[in-house]
């Protein structure tokens, strides 16, 4: 049977099952029948004419993966709402503000967050974000005008509003922009195959998928030695300054998971691992000083795939949770 978090994970599905968080975040509640993630499918599989714009309502809990113009109007007193976005991992996003027609002074509020936020855990982590958490929030009522177009540093991005009285609403527009060299990255799918690079970055970079999975890395360069070298959670890659490391745990924060693996060196070959985690990420910590690069293909893990493999295969983690 599913975990919690594994019900809460599948993309907006994890907000309905959320009914607390911490004071300094937004709290959702009550987010109806309708399943938000099947409106996700709907947009990935929607055909627009050229030129032409894409338009409709938002609920309270929505998510959006498509370019367009979204509309929210409250017909009733709505307290914790949120709208979450996501593009394609080589994709940011913009959210310019059309129109806003909210009670600041009255309790209502319309934020813009930088990644996204679950129970007081966010993606990217604060480790792996250039912005402080308090940075990464825009706030409607405090910049007004002044701030009406707000872009992603990643390829998902959310909205937290507050509207108690009937009528009021707002209107926005969501673009996508390119990201030559994408570093932190929620994953749409449960299988696929990725490329991060890093190119002379003092940064850390997660791609996080939020199914249990079989990851096999096909292609490391970290700039120095050649070779695998695989440790135990214990001994770690210290005193190495580039490595990739592979997490799993049961929230969305990657500073917050176990570390399973991690591949210290470079190497060209094939190391694979089955993480039965509700959710697994791969995270490149960079230096700097050299041009990184790590190439990987994932696909979710199926019950017959709980049986070990030992022939090219590391240890296998979180099979009870599944």
């Amino acid at each position: 049977m599913p975990s919690a978090f594994q019900f809460q994970c599948h993309l907006v599905l994890i907000f309905l099952a959320a009914s607390k968080g911490e004071t300094r975040y937004l709290e959702v509640r009550d987010a109806g029948e309708d399943d938000p993630f099947l409106l996700l499918s709907e947009d990935l599989k929607r055909e627009l004419s050229a030129g032409q714009i894409y338009r409709r309502s938002l609920r309270c809990i929505d998510m959006l993966s498509i370019e367009g113009q979204f509309t929210f109007t409250a017909d009733q007193p709505q307290l914790h709402c949120a709208t979450f976005f996501i593009g394609e991992p080589e994709e940011l996003i913009t959210i310019d503000y059309d129109f806003v027609n909210i009670d600041c002074q009255g309790g209502d509020f319309l934020k813009v967050f930088d990644g996204w936020i679950l129970k007081g855990e966010k993606f990217p982590s604060s480790l792996d974000h250039p912005l402080t958490t308090s940075q990464r929030y825009v706030d409607f009522c405090e910049s007004g005008n002044i701030q009406r177009s707000i872009r992603s540093s990643q390829n998902v991005a959310m909205i937290f509003f507050r509207i108690q009285h009937p009528g009021n609403g707002f209107t926005v527009t969501v673009k996508k922009n390119t990201n030559l060299f994408p570093c932190n990255v929620i994953s749409q799918t449960p299988s696929g195959r990725f490329t991060m690079v890093i190119p002379h970055q003092h940064r850390n970079c997660s791609f996080s998928i939020i199914y249990p999975v079989v990851i096999k890395i096909s292609d490391l360069i970290l700039g120095h030695l050649n070779g695998l070298f695989l440790k135990k959670p214990s001994a770690g890659c210290a005193g190495v300054g580039d490595f990739v490391e592979l997490l799993g745990g049961a929230g969305l924060d990657p500073s917050k998971m176990f570390p399973l693996a991690d591949l210290c060196h470079s190497f060209h070959g094939s190391a694979q691992m089955k993480i039965g985690c509700d959710n697994t990420v791969l995270r490149m910590v960079s230096s700097g000083k050299h041009i990184n690069r790590v190439t990987f293909e994932y696909h979710q893990l199926d019950l017959q795939e709980t049986e070990t493999r030992k022939e090219n295969s590391i240890e296998e983690f979180c099979f009870p949770s599944i």
